[in-house]
């Protein structure tokens, strides 16, 4: 379990029941391109997690549901 603070509670595995996270949903419009600034903070710090996110924004793109404005 995880603490969303819009979500609730959500099971994410590795992640402490107290233990805040945000969600990123690809319905949303900013979505990918949030997605794409955090890949580059991440290399910028030399964090391996470009590759998996480059397969996350693929995910993303491909997604063929409704897209809106985060609420």
């Amino acid at each position: 379990m995880a603490l969303s603070e819009k979500y609730g509670r959500v099971k994410v595995p590795g992640v402490k029941e107290d233990e805040p996270v945000f969600i990123i949903r690809a319905q949303d419009k900013l979505g990918e391109s949030a997605i794409q600034m955090y890949r580059l903070l991440a290399e910028a710090h030399g964090c391996r997690v470009s590759g998996e996110l480059d397969r996350v924004i693929g995910d993303f793109r491909r997604w063929d549901g409704e897209r809106k404005m985060p609420d």
